[in-house]
Parts: C-alpha cells; sequence; structure tokens
C-alpha cells in the first residue's frame, strides 16, 4: 500500500510539472480592425500603432488571414468553435430586440472549454455578443471568469459592464477599463495553472469617439490619402473624418496592448506566453464607394446612391471584399515563431480552435467536428501542401437580405448571391487586387465561374449548408 501511494504522489506531481510547462495564452481580438489599420501593414497606411507594430515584428506575420463571416456575431461563433455560423444557427449579427433568446448553444464544444478542461485557468474580458441570456454566459462556454459585455455594443465612455455577475456603471474610457480588468486578471491568475486569457476589445467599433487626448493628437489634422478617392460620387469629406476619427480609436487600442504587454514583462510571463492579436473581421473605410464590414453601406453623396433592390434597400452594400475578410493577425509563440516572419499562406479564424488546444498540449474531444486546421507547422515552418483557398459565407438578414456564398483562391474569386443573382460577382486578384472590376460576365470567365461555382457547391453539401431555392 505505501508503495501505491508513492506511485499516486509520483503521478500528480508528474502531471502538475506538465500542467505548470504548458505555455500562457493570451488572446487578443479588436472590433472591426481593418488589416490596413496597423502600421505593420505590407501597403499604404495612416495608422500610428508602435506597440502593435513591435508585437508584428516580434512574432510572425499572418497578412491573409480570413474570416470566414465577416460580421461579429458569426465571426466569433467561428472563432470559438471551429464551425460555420450555419452550422451553429449563428448567421448575421445577433440583434438584441429581435433575437434576445438567440446565442451560441452551450452545449457547442469551444476551445476555451478544452483549454478549461486541461486545467487552464480561463477569462474573458470584454465583448461577447453571443447570446444574452444566462444559459448562454461566458462562464458556461469555458470561461471560469467574465467581466464585460455580453451584447454587441455599447459606449466607448462610461459603460455600463458585467462583473462578478452585475451589471455597474464605470467611469472612464471603454478600452481603458477593458484593458484595467484584464491587467488585474493578469496579476491574479493562480500561480499554479496555466491561463487562457481572451481580451476582446470593443474598439475600434462605431462610434469612436470620445478617445483619449494622446490618442487624438497624430489625426486631428490629418487629410488622409483615401483607397478610391475617384469612385463616382465620393463624399469625400465624411470619408476623411471618419478615417480620423476610426484611426484615433484603434490608437486608442494600440496604447493599451502597450500596457498588457508591459504587464507581462513585470510580471515574468513574457518568455512563457503565447500571444495572439487579430480581429472579428475585417473593415471599409470608402474602398468602393462604401464603408462598415460585410453589411457594408454606402458612402456616398445621395444624389449618387443606387437604387433600392428587392432585398437591398438604398444605402447598402452587402459584400463579400478582402477589406471585409482580412484581418490583421500576428502570433508570438515564445521559441516557436522566428521575429520578423511574415507567412503569406491563407488560413481562416476556424484554425484557431485546433491551433490553441495543440499549443496547450490538450486534446479535441473525440465527438467534436472541426473545420479549422492546426496552424503549428505552419508557424515552425514544417506545413507543407498549404492549401490556400478559403470558402466563406455571409446570410444578411437585418439591413438586406442575402445568401452569398464565395470561395477565394489565390488568383480568382467568385461571390455567389444566391438570392440575389444580379449581384453575382466574379474578380481577377492577380491584375485587380482592389476588386473594383466585376469580370464574371467576360465570356472568357465563362469555364472558371462553372469551376468555382462548383466548388461553392461542394463545400456548402460538405457542411450541410443549405440556402432556400438554389436552382443554379
Amino acid at each position: 500500500m505505501p508503495s501505491r501511494c508513492l506511485y499516486m504522489v509520483l503521478v500528480c506531481f508528474a502531471a502538475s510539472l506538465s500542467l505548470a510547462d504548458r505555455p500562457n495564452i493570451l488572446f487578443i481580438m479588436t472590433d472591426d480592425q481593418a488589416p490596413w489599420a496597423v502600421g505593420a501593414f505590407d501597403g499604404p497606411t495612416h495608422a500610428d500603432t508602435p506597440h502593435l507594430n513591435r508585437l508584428f515584428e516580434q512574432g510572425t506575420y499572418l497578412p491573409n488571414t480570413f474570416v470566414v463571416t465577416p460580421v461579429c456575431s458569426p465571426s466569433r461563433a467561428a472563432l470559438a468553435t471551429s464551425r460555420y455560423g450555419s452550422e451553429v444557427g449563428i448567421t448575421d449579427w445577433l440583434h438584441p430586440k429581435t433575437e434576445a433568446n438567440h446565442g451560441l448553444a452551450p452545449q457547442t464544444t469551444t476551445w476555451y472549454e478544452v483549454l478549461q478542461n486541461a486545467g487552464y485557468h480561463t477569462g474573458l474580458v470584454g465583448k461577447w455578443h453571443l447570446g444574452l441570456l444566462d444559459q448562454f454566459h461566458p462562464t458556461r462556454t469555458g470561461f471560469d471568469y467574465f467581466m464585460g459585455h455580453r451584447g454587441g455594443g455599447w459606449s466607448p465612455s462610461n459603460p455600463t459592464l458585467e462583473k462578478n455577475g452585475a451589471d455597474q456603471k464605470f467611469e472612464g474610457l471603454t478600452t481603458d477599463i477593458l484593458s484595467d480588468h484584464a491587467i488585474t486578471f493578469l496579476k491574479d491568475r493562480p500561480a499554479d495553472n496555466p491561463f487562457l486569457l481572451v481580451l476582446h476589445y470593443r474598439a475600434p467599433h462605431a462610434r469612436w469617439l470620445p478617445v483619449a487626448s494622446e490618442d487624438w493628437a497624430p489625426f486631428e489634422n490629418l487629410k488622409p490619402t483615401l483607397p478610391h478617392p475617384n469612385y463616382e460620387g465620393l463624399d469625400v469629406p465624411r470619408v476623411e473624418k471618419m478615417t480620423r476619427e476610426y484611426l484615433a480609436s484603434v490608437r486608442g487600442v494600440d496604447r493599451n496592448v502597450g500596457r498588457i504587454m508591459k504587464t507581462l514583462e513585470t510580471q515574468g510571463l513574457t518568455d512563457n506566453t503565447v500571444v495572439v492579436f487579430t480581429s472579428d473581421h475585417g473593415y471599409n473605410m470608402g474602398h468602393n464607394g462604401i464603408w462598415h464590414k460585410g453589411n457594408g453601406h454606402w458612402i456616398l453623396k445621395k444624389n449618387a446612391l443606387p437604387p433600392a433592390m428587392d432585398n437591398i434597400p438604398r444605402g447598402q452594400r452587402p459584400n463579400m471584399y478582402d477589406t471585409s475578410l482580412k484581418v490583421p493577425t500576428a502570433v508570438c509563440w515564445p521559441g516557436v515563431t522566428t521575429p520578423g516572419t511574415v507567412i503569406r499562406s491563407s488560413v481562416t479564424q476556424l484554425d484557431w480552435f485546433p491551433t490553441m488546444v495543440a499549443i496547450a498540449e490538450a486534446d479535441v474531444p473525440t465527438d467534436t467536428v472541426v473545420r479549422g486546421r492546426n496552424l503549428a507547422p505552419l508557424l515552425k515552418g514544417m506545413a507543407t501542401d498549404w492549401n490556400d483557398d478559403v470558402f466563406t459565407q455571409y446570410s444578411t438578414k437585418h439591413q438586406s437580405t442575402t445568401h452569398m456564398r464565395c470561395i477565394r483562391t489565390p488568383e480568382w474569386k467568385l461571390v455567389r448571391d444566391f438570392l440575389n443573382p444580379d449581384r453575382d460577382e466574379l474578380f481577377n486578384l492577380k491584375t485587380d487586387p482592389g476588386e473594383t472590376t466585376n469580370v464574371i460576365n467576360n465570356a472568357s470567365n465563362k469555364t472558371i465561374v462553372r469551376q468555382l461555382h462548383t466548388r461553392i457547391l461542394n463545400h456548402m453539401r460538405t457542411i450541410d449548408d443549405s440556402v432556400p431555392n438554389i436552382t443554379r
């Protein structure tokens, strides 16, 4: 009997050592941050983000990171579950008035739960937007701790946020307040467990102001260079004003990411913490005459607005542009990622589930469907035969009604709107990376359209993505 007791002690001791050796994970996700809204962007940008630049330079930059639905709730559901929004019943942003009883089903497995079950101390600070009711609460979906907002939008200053299970009024800038509580989580964490901190900023989601004076100063007198300044009817003064405000909000995020990274350093956590920075979808600011994301709005003078369509009100421009689908992404994995590395392979937020589970040395439950790919081999420079094609979906149902499905290869992008076929688009990404010219009606492109259309249908069948009245 004593030998058996000694054996059990040794097993428990070995398990505790194994747990203690696992890396911590800090997963930072902003809201509505475009790929061009980081100073490290490999293209034109006015962003002033020295702390994010440092993070991108110290880790691996993934400039071809895509979301699979370019709007908040289904994007966040895909991140959490590695499933498409249509698979978990969340296909558009959850409206607090018309969908107050809807959310991510608690029996759905998330990677937050997998890490929690593997011994991680887990916390979410910030935006949830996957259900307002208690049954959808973050603490029922893998988090030991939650401080933030269950819904999708709230004020950039003096917000009402949930803490310790109750709503409280806070004074100050929301980005600063969320960072304060993230820092507290890092300082108060249990010493004998690795941690997962998911930090979901609200910024730079509109409305953007107020911001701290130091974040406004670089942009107060900026006359930004616009992406498509000659777009017919573009409301240039409005785009310039919104660009200044948006970039000031981004700078508030940057300043606070600097605070978070400093806390990791002072707590002695830098060398054993994987840091991921990304966003829930991209953003347009005058690109192709619109602003916003996948449920875009025209930003044109009133007399230049296109007429309404049967399912598309005047002023709306649902889209699958790369500026809506792409997000700025960096991964710092001490001892694995090489500082300054740029990996241009296409990845999606479906990939975070298997990647985070692999980093945590945990196991995906055998009955869990995972659509994404483990990025560890890619980050280690060991991936071969990587498929760069991306399938995306978005059925809008609030401002407009669509059934958009998209297949994107490194050369071509085909967007089908199965409800509004007059809106179908084909872009040659090699010759037209800004997606300014729809070439779907060019006779020379009939073969590629047919091939890509077949691939869209195959993807839809694979995930049981049923769209009413598909006749094409």
